[in-house]
């Protein structure tokens, strides 16, 4: 595998982690919101996809999809978004299944930026290499 593959592949995973890290965002900032059961926000997930084409490969987003996971809901009848049994639905997101994700992006992202470095100085070693 050449270091343009590898390189290829590291890079593709950083812009993977990246949309998968701005997802998590969204969904911290969309936690505890409310709304009726059709407008309640819900947790979305990147899909992602390993493709390979060419002799090479590389991390493909496929999608970001909303989660199945049941809303929380309330009754409260006094709400402006209250529907007409008195309910109001807030958004299925963990902040703690959340944070665990973040960490774990965090920590895939720093490792493919920890890739593409030591390939950067296994270049480096061959030019050194070559001059002498």
């Amino acid at each position: 595998m050449s270091f343009k593959d590898i390189s290829q592949i590291a890079g593709s995973a950083m812009s993977a982690q990246t949309v998968r890290l701005n997802t998590i965002a969204s969904n911290l900032a969309n936690a505890g919101t409310s709304g009726t059961e059709d407008t309640a926000y819900r947790a979305r997930k990147p899909v992602f996809a390993s493709v390979f084409q060419n002799g090479g490969a590389r991390v493909q987003v496929l999608d970001v999809i909303s989660t199945d996971d049941a809303l929380t809901s309330r009754h409260e009848p006094g709400h402006p978004l209250a529907d007409e049994d008195g309910m109001v639905f807030y958004s299925n997101v963990s902040a703690v299944e959340e944070m665990t994700d973040m960490m774990a992006a965090s920590r895939a992202f720093s490792t493919n930026a920890e890739v593409l470095t030591r390939i950067k100085g296994m270049q480096q070693d061959l030019l050194r290499m070559g001059e002498g």
